[in-house]
């Protein structure tokens, strides 16, 4: 049985849930449960605290689990990701307030405060600075204010609360982090159970980015409008009862799902519908 640790709350716990739910897996009906068997799926899911998962992982109790990438770096688990998940995207970024630094490279002997110890010491080590770190469980913004450091690293998504602070960021980010699934370096890369699971999340990725699109139009204009919907390999093309016009059906991404119906219609393109995927396997 696969055994699986997904976050028990937090910004990851209802996405990952979703995905696990889309994916066609048992997922749990009250937060209290901690362990899950999904016994027609081969599965046991063990709700975890997202901080903790790698470290669980890395041990080998558990096969794989759903985590940011900015927790499995901070942990220093010897885990690894091996599928970007598409969610829970943010930038990690030093901030302080205005005059303080421009560059990392300017936090020699300055105090960094932040919840994340080991991604902050590891970047400044390997930007040769030598600045003191303090480790904080949340709210680092207020550090600053209260004399227990110069700058901040942190988690930005929009900035609100680090100029509702009197901060700002400066220089790159640290990383860019989103949801993945890991497991323990050194597993078994083709475990059977793993690939299918992973090829259960990649479809439903696939299905959420694009949807199947089918439209009719006329014989000299097909060439025009495949180019317009490529598909993934090659859209399917059909003749219709109505001599001189086919039928077309292709998967498009829903981003440009709009853009190319209007291109179609101008093409002379009729009937032009799209329908969601619900699964898929590439």
């Amino acid at each position: 049985m696969l055994r699986i640790a997904v976050p028990n709350k937090g910004s990851l716990s209802a996405p990952a849930s979703a995905m696990l739910h889309e994916a066609g897996y048992r997922q749990r009906k009250e937060s209290k449960e901690l362990v899950l068997v999904d016994s027609t799926n081969d599965v046991e899911f063990f709700y975890l605290r997202p901080r903790d998962i790698a470290i669980y992982v890395s041990s080998g109790r558990l096969d794989i689990g759903i985590t940011g990438r900015d927790l499995l770096l901070d942990s220093g688990a010897s885990a690894e990701e091996i599928l970007q998940l598409g969610f829970a995207r943010s930038t990690f970024r030093y901030a302080a307030r205005p005059g303080t630094a421009t560059a990392v490279e300017e936090l020699g002997g300055m105090t960094v405060a932040t919840s994340y110890e080991g991604v902050v010491a590891k970047h400044l080590a390997d930007h040769g600075v030598d600045a003191a770190v303090v480790h904080l469980d949340g709210a680092v913004e207020t550090a600053i204010q209260l004399g227990v450091a110069q700058v901040i690293a942190d988690v930005v998504e929009t900035g609100t609360s680090l100029r509702n602070a009197g901060l700002e960021t400066f220089g790159e980010p640290l990383m860019e982090s989103e949801a993945v699934v890991i497991r323990r370096v050194g597993a078994d890369a083709d475990d059977h159970k793993v690939r299918q699971f992973l090829r259960r999340l990649q479809g439903v990725l696939v299905a959420r980015r694009y949807v199947m699109m089918d439209y009719d139009i006329r014989v000299e204009q097909v060439e025009k409008a495949v180019a317009l919907t490529p598909g993934l390999e090659s859209p399917t093309v059909s003749p219709l009862h109505h001599e001189g016009w086919v039928a077309v059906r292709a998967m498009v991404p829903t981003a440009d799902a709009q853009r190319i119906m209007d291109e179609l219609y101008e093409l002379g393109a009729r009937a032009i519908l799209t329908t969601g995927i619900h699964a898929a396997r590439l």
